[in-house]
């Protein structure tokens, strides 16, 4: 048994990262452990989250189990959870409830992962509150996953396996993407900025680059499979490279991996830290590096900033800005913004809405200060009432919302690319995808477009989406 230890996951040492080819192994047993049997897994988070799922499905497979998007009909349950916020604990303790119900009537395996896992205080939950769950693992304990699901098969008691450590590269893993036509790459894990509010440093462990060589091949991999799409996963993508001593940056793996010609490329997420104007001026190069930018802001105040450990000034933050715009043509910018951080004023939120004011962002994830056990900001005083910070994500959101309608205006009657990479869940007889510039359109169109790169005209707009007609 491995319990997490928040001591351990913050420290930071100048041991090498050692890159793993070959840590991902099954026995006999294990291969047919899922015989016959289905699996559901619920995710919560970001993208890292998403794309850790795809990696828990093709280890599942590998153990003979068939995936069900339907919860009663699963044999083996894992929720890979987020730790970033309050809400996402809630829903998260909200489905156990359902699923111990469910337990009840069915012979079921529990596994309960990801960041959520990585905390001392939920584990210690999980442990008192939480028998029936059979198994507990960690981000950094993924490519472990078959002897964790034997022991807890064999054993017949609860297994936690969480390891709190600074975390190495395992390089052979598999995954089963989601989708056919877009993936995820990781590019680095783990993160070493500290933001004060942030338990993301604890639970991923320190940042550790792929070397762009298993990067490369993995795009080139995906092209020959017919991927449209690619977007370079990372909790600072702009700081990859800076943990390896090849003189080798983010500027110099966009246009590596601009250069395998795949028709699409993305990064997420970016630290304004370390966007520097080498990059930029690659992203304007490429055609196929996409104009779209997620550089989060979290506030406008340099008082709120300096709390939150970011490391630049509002100042500093907008002459970045206006670099890309300036820079690279048509690029939409999207941003994260918190509020009722500890000891925000009226005068800080403002500084904030100054900011969007001057930005006018295509969209923007906004939330309500929530803090995290273990993280500095835990522990600031706070003497502002959830009332107030309400109030002000209110008046934020109407603001966001507002902008993010004129950007999407701008695009009526206009002829844009479009990744159509699904059916449309709101629209019968259309397909959904997304623009260069991060978009959703919904297009009226014939399945054999999925996957194609198609020209459409947008005819109709709202804040969040847009409709449109294929054109020639």
């Amino acid at each position: 048994m491995h319990i997490p230890n928040l001591v351990e996951a913050r420290k930071r040492t100048n041991n090498k990262v050692l890159i793993k080819t070959d840590d991902y192994k099954l026995n006999d047993n294990q291969k047919n452990l899922g015989k016959n049997k289905k699996y559901f897994i619920k995710t919560y988070g970001c993208q890292m989250n998403e794309h850790d799922s795809e990696n828990i499905s093709a280890i599942l497979s590998d153990m003979g189990y068939a995936k069900t998007d339907i919860l009663e009909e699963a044999d083996l349950i894992i929720l890979n959870t987020c730790a970033i916020r309050e809400n996402a604990h809630n829903k998260v303790f909200g489905l156990l409830g359902r699923i111990k119900h469910l337990s009840y009537t069915k012979n079921i395996m529990v596994g309960f992962g990801g960041c959520m896992a990585q905390e001392e205080v939920i584990v210690d939950e999980i442990m008192k509150k939480y028998k029936w769950i059979d198994f507990v693992f960690g981000t950094h304990n993924i490519v472990n996953l078959p002897n964790i699901i034997e022991k807890a098969y064999t054993n017949k008691k609860q297994e936690i396996e969480v390891f709190s450590c600074e975390g190495d590269v395992i390089e052979n893993i598999p995954v089963k993407r989601d989708s056919k036509y877009k993936a995820w790459v990781n590019i680095m894990y783990g993160c070493d900025k500290f933001c004060t509010y942030c338990i993301v440093p604890y639970t991923r462990g320190k940042q550790r680059s792929r070397l762009p060589k298993y990067i490369i091949k993995e795009v080139e991999d995906l092209i020959k499979n017919g991927y449209q799409e690619v977007t370079l996963l990372g909790q600072n993508v702009n700081a990859y490279g800076k943990d390896l001593d090849i003189d080798y940056n983010m500027a110099n793996l966009l246009e590596d991996v601009a250069k395998t010609k795949i028709n699409r490329v993305r990064f997420v997420t970016s630290h304004p830290w370390d966007f520097d104007d080498n990059m930029i001026d690659i992203i304007s190069k490429y055609d196929n590096i996409m104009p779209y930018i997620h550089l989060p802001l979290q506030s406008g105040s340099n008082k709120i900033l300096k709390l939150m450990g970011r490391r630049y000034t509002k100042e500093k933050y907008l002459n970045l800005f206006d670099k890309l715009k300036e820079k690279i043509p048509n690029v939409s910018i999207t941003t994260d913004i918190i509020v009722g951080f500890p000891n925000e004023t009226e005068e800080d939120f403002k500084d904030t809405l100054d900011v969007v004011d001057k930005c006018k962002y295509d969209g923007a994830f906004t939330f309500i200060f929530s803090p995290r056990i273990g993280t500095p900001a835990s522990k600031m005083q706070d003497d502002v009432s959830l009332d107030i910070k309400e109030n002000r994500l209110q008046k934020l959101n109407e603001l966001v919302n507002k902008y993010s309608k004129e950007n999407n205006d701008k695009y009526l009657n206009k002829i844009v690319p479009v990744l159509l990479e699904d059916y449309s869940s709101k629209k019968k007889d259309y397909l959904k995808g997304y623009t260069d510039t991060m978009k959703l359109v919904n297009v009226k169109a014939d399945s054999k477009y999925l996957g194609k790169i198609v020209n459409v005209k947008i005819t109709s707009v709202k804040t969040w989406s847009m409709d449109g007609e294929i054109v020639n």
